[in-house]
C-alpha cells in the first residue's frame, strides 16, 4: 500500500509539474516559476482536496534534487574559468553580498523580525541564481557579450562565497553567534578543508572519472559519478560541513575531467527530474493566505533586490574597473534571488533558528525577481544610453577618467613577469603548507577515531602519539621539502629585488643571502607551530618530538632527491589535469 501511495504521489508531482512548464514554456518564462506554481497547486495550503499524501518522502526526493542541482552547478564552475575571470568578478561579487546582506538584515529589523531571521534574509538576498541568468542570457541570445562573460565570472565568485556564507550561517545558529576571532577560524578552517579537498580530489577524481568514461557505457558512468557525488557528501556531513558544500565543490572537481561534456550530457536528465522535485517541493511549503499576511514585507524585499542588486552590481563592476555601460548591464542582469537562497532558507528551517514565514517570503520574492529578469536585462542597454546622453559631463567625464585610471594601473612588460613569479612561489608555499597540516589533521582524526590504536601498545599512548605523529611526518615530508624549496626560491628573488647591487658594497651578496634564508625558516617555523596548533592531539612530548625532528631532518637529508622526484610528479600530475581541455569554451 505504502508504494502505491509513493507512486500516486511522485505521478502527482511530475503531472503537474510537466502541465505548468508546458504553459510556462508557451508564456516564455523560466520553468523554475512553473515548478513553483505546480507546488502551489498541490500543496497543503491552497485546495481543500489532498493532493500529497506523504509530503515527507516528496521532500526526501527534494532533498536529492538540492544535492544534484549544485552538483551541476559545480560541473559549470570549473576552475579554469575561476582563474580567467581575474580580480573584478571578485571586488564585484565581494562588494555585492556585503552590501545585500545588510541591506537585507536592516530590513528585516524594520519588519522587527528576530535577528536570527534578518540575518537569514541578508543572506537568502545576496546571492543570483546562475541557472535563471544563464538561461535568460541564452534566451535572448547575450552569452557572448562582454558584460555576460563578466556576469558569468560574478556569479562563479558568488557561488563560492556562498558555500562560506552558509559556513558562517551554521556557526551563528549553533552557538548564537561568532566572535571575530570565532568567524576568523571558521573560515580558516573551512579554506584549509576546501583547499585540500580540491588538491587531493584533483589528482584523483578526475582520472577516475576519465578511465570509467573510456571503458565503460552511459549508464554505468553515471551510477559511478552519483557514487562519487554521494559519497563525498557523505564524508563532507561526517565532519560537520553542509551537504550542498560537498555536493557543489565535487562537481567543481569533476568538471576538470576531459569527459567532463559526456558527465553533464548524461546527469542533466537526472538532474533535471530531481531538481523539478526540488523545486514543486518549495512550492508546497508557500500558503497563500500567509503571503497575503506578509504582501507588504514581500513587496519592500522585492524593490530591495531589484534596486539593492542593480547599485551594488554596477558599483561593485565600475569600481574593479569596468565602464559605466558594462558596470549597468551587469546590475540589472544579476537583479534576482534563486536557487541558492533556497538552499540557505532550508538552512534556517533545518537548524530550527528562522521563522516559517520567511521561507515563502523568499520563494515569493524569487519568483517575482525572476519573472522581472528578462525584462531588466532587454532594458539595460536603453538605460545605459538614456544615462549617458543625460548625466551630466562632468559625472561621465569623471567616470571615465577613473576606467582609464584603472585600466592602466596594472603592471607592464617585465614588472608583470616578476609579479607573476612571485605570485606563483606564494600561490605553491601555501598550498604545500595547507597539504602538510592537513595530513597531520588526518592522521590526528584517524587517531581519535581509534583507526591507528594497536593492542600491542594497549596503555601506552605516548608511544602511540608518537607513531602517529611520525607517520604524520613520513607522508608531509615530500610537500615540506617542496614548501622549503619554493620558499628559498621566493627569498633569492625578493633579496634580488630589495637590496640592490649598491646595498653593502662587497657584502652585497653576504646580505642578500642572508635575506634569502630567512624566508625558508621563516615559513618553517610559522608551518611547525600550525602543525602544533591543529593536531595537538597527536603531538608527543617535547624531548620525543625534538628526536623525531632530528630524524626526520636526516631522513630528509638522505632522500632529498627521491623527496623532489615524488612532489615533482604529484605536481605535473596535478597540473596536467587543469590543463587538460575540460569545458568548451564559450562561442
Amino acid at each position: 500500500m505504502h508504494e502505491l501511495v509513493f507512486i500516486q504521489d511522485l505521478a502527482t508531482v511530475m503531472l503537474v509539474a510537466g502541465l505548468t512548464t508546458v504553459l510556462f514554456q508557451r508564456l516564455r518564462q523560466p520553468v523554475v516559476l512553473g515548478y513553483i506554481i505546480a507546488g502551489l497547486l498541490i500543496g497543503p495550503h491552497t485546495l481543500p482536496v489532498i493532493f500529497i499524501h506523504e509530503e515527507q518522502t516528496i521532500r526526501t526526493l527534494s532533498e536529492l534534487g538540492m544535492i544534484l542541482l549544485l552538483f551541476a552547478l559545480g560541473l559549470e564552475f570549473s576552475l579554469k574559468k575561476l582563474r580567467a575571470v581575474g580580480g573584478a568578478a571578485l571586488v564585484a561579487a565581494f562588494a555585492e553580498i556585503v552590501l545585500m546582506v545588510w541591506i537585507g538584515y536592516e530590513i528585516g529589523r524594520f519588519f522587527a523580525w528576530s535577528a536570527m531571521d534578518s540575518l537569514f534574509l541578508g543572506a537568502m538576498l545576496s546571492i543570483s541564481s546562475t541557472t535563471i541568468i544563464m538561461k535568460a542570457l541564452e534566451d535572448l541570445g547575450l552569452k557572448r557579450e562582454r558584460f555576460a562573460q563578466l556576469m558569468f565570472g560574478i556569479l562563479i565568485v558568488e557561488d563560492l562565497l556562498a558555500i562560506v556564507l552558509m559556513a558562517l550561517l551554521t556557526g551563528i545558529a549553533s552557538t548564537g553567534g561568532v566572535e571575530a576571532a570565532d568567524a576568523f577560524a571558521a573560515v580558516g578552517r573551512l579554506g584549509l578543508f576546501m583547499a585540500v579537498s580540491l588538491v587531493v580530489g584533483l589528482l584523483l577524481v578526475p582520472r577516475v572519472v576519465d578511465y570509467i568514461a573510456r571503458v565503460s557505457r552511459n549508464d554505468v558512468l553515471l551510477v559511478a559519478v552519483l557514487g562519487i557525488c554521494f559519497g563525498f557528501c557523505l564524508l563532507v556531513t561526517e565532519l560537520g560541513y553542509s551537504v550542498a558544500l560537498g555536493a557543489f565543490m565535487i562537481g567543481a572537481i569533476v568538471a576538470e575531467s576531459e569527459s567532463v561534456a559526456r558527465v553533464e550530457r548524461i546527469i542533466m536528465p537526472v538532474r533535471d527530474m530531481f531538481s523539478a522535485i526540488f523545486f514543486v517541493a518549495i512550492g508546497m511549503l508557500i500558503d497563500p493566505a500567509l503571503l497575503m499576511e506578509y504582501a507588504w514585507p514581500i513587496f519592500i524585499v522585492t524593490i530591495a533586490v531589484v534596486v539593492g542588486k542593480v547599485v551594488t552590481c554596477s558599483f561593485g563592476s565600475f569600481v574593479a574597473g569596468n565602464d559605466g555601460r558594462t558596470s549597468l548591464r551587469v546590475g540589472m542582469g544579476l537583479a534576482q534571488i534563486g536557487e541558492f537562497s533556497f538552499v540557505i532558507a532550508s538552512l534556517g528551517l533545518t537548524l530550527k533558528v528562522t521563522s516559517n514565514f520567511l521561507y515563502p517570503v523568499a520563494v515569493a520574492v524569487s519568483a517575482l525577481t525572476t519573472f522581472l529578469t528578462p525584462y531588466l536585462i532587454r532594458g539595460s542597454d536603453p538605460l545605459a544610453g538614456f544615462l549617458s546622453r543625460h548625466l551630466p559631463g562632468r559625472v561621465t567625464g569623471v567616470a571615465n577618467a577613473y576606467t582609464d585610471w584603472m585600466g592602466n594601473l596594472g603592471l607592464s612588460g617585465q614588472g608583470a613577469i616578476v609579479m607573476k613569479m612571485i605570485r606563483r612561489l606564494v600561490w605553491h608555499v601555501i598550498i604545500n603548507m595547507m597539504l602538510v597540516i592537513a595530513v597531520f589533521i588526518i592522521v590526528a582524526f584517524a587517531y581519535r577515531r581509534g583507526f591507528l590504536h594497536l593492542d600491542l601498545l594497549a596503555g601506552q599512548p605516548t608511544v602511540k602519539r608518537s607513531l602517529a605523529w611520525s607517520l604524520a611526518a613520513l607522508l608531509s615530508l615530500p610537500m615540506i621539502v617542496a614548501a622549503y624549496r619554493k620558499a628559498g626560491a621566493l627569498g633569492m628573488l625578493l633579496a634580488e629585488l630589495g637590496i640592490p647591487e649598491r646595498v653593502g658594497g662587497a657584502r652585497n651578496f653576504a646580505i642578500r643571502s642572508m635575506l634569502a634564508r630567512i624566508i625558508p625558516v621563516m615559513v618553517m617555523l610559522i608551518l611547525g607551530l600550525l602543525v602544533a596548533a591543529l593536531a595537538s592531539t597527536i603531538l608527543p612530548p617535547r624531548e620525543v618530538a625534538l628526536v623525531i625532528v632530528a630524524i626526520g631532518i636526516g631522513l630528509t637529508w638522505l632522500l632529498w632527491r627521491v623527496l623532489v622526484q615524488v612532489h615533482a610528479r604529484l605536481q605535473a600530475a596535478l597540473r596536467d589535469t587543469l590543463d587538460k581541455p575540460g569545458h568548451a569554451p564559450e562561442e
